[in-house]
């Protein structure tokens, strides 16, 4: 399953993990992705993975 909002489109990341002697490894930066129930605009509900941001933004109606 891809690490990918369904509302924005943020995926991951990439960057380095850097210690104190300065050396440099590659990593990941994940979206934080959530699993809810959305409201979809022409009725129903679907289950869909959402990034906090969306969320909070209000991006997305959570279904009762």
């Amino acid at each position: 399953m891809a690490k990918r909002c369904e509302v924005c489109g943020k995926g991951p990341q990439f960057g380095n993990n850097v210690s104190h002697a300065n050396n440099r490894t590659r990593r990941v930066f994940n979206p934080n992705l959530q699993s809810i129930r959305v409201k979809l605009p022409k009725g129903g509900v679907q289950r869909q993975r959402v990034c906090a941001s969306c969320i909070k933004g209000g991006k997305v109606a959570k279904a009762a």
